[in-house]
């Protein structure tokens, strides 16, 4: 591949991901967002979060599984607790491998 084809690839690759991320920072920066913007906004890293993560946690082989071998889906109750009540992450995974942990040596 010529030089030339993969420079431009690089800066196409970095106006795709820096563009989209700069571009509301600067229109926005000036204006201030009605208060229900701005607590709708608080939600959206929880709802990613929990949108790529209970994929993995309900499914197993291509399958939905809500039963007692889930051994990830019944560590996350802990975790979730430990996490809601301490507001320490690095608590609720501490919690999470632990339980994980545990789970596996007892069955």
């Amino acid at each position: 591949m010529d030089q030339t084809i993969i420079f431009l690839t690089i800066l196409g690759m970095l106006g795709v991901t820096y563009l989209p991320r700069v571009v509301p920072i600067w229109v926005l920066s000036s204006k201030s967002l009605p208060p229900v913007v701005v607590a709708w906004l608080r939600y959206v890293p929880v709802a990613v979060l929990a949108a790529m993560l209970l994929p993995a946690l309900v499914m197993q082989d291509n399958q939905t599984n809500l039963g007692i071998k889930n051994l990830f889906l019944w560590a996350t109750l802990p975790t979730l607790f430990v996490a809601w009540k301490t507001r320490s992450f690095f608590g609720a995974v501490l919690t999470g491998m632990g339980v994980v942990a545990v789970a596996r040596y007892v069955f």
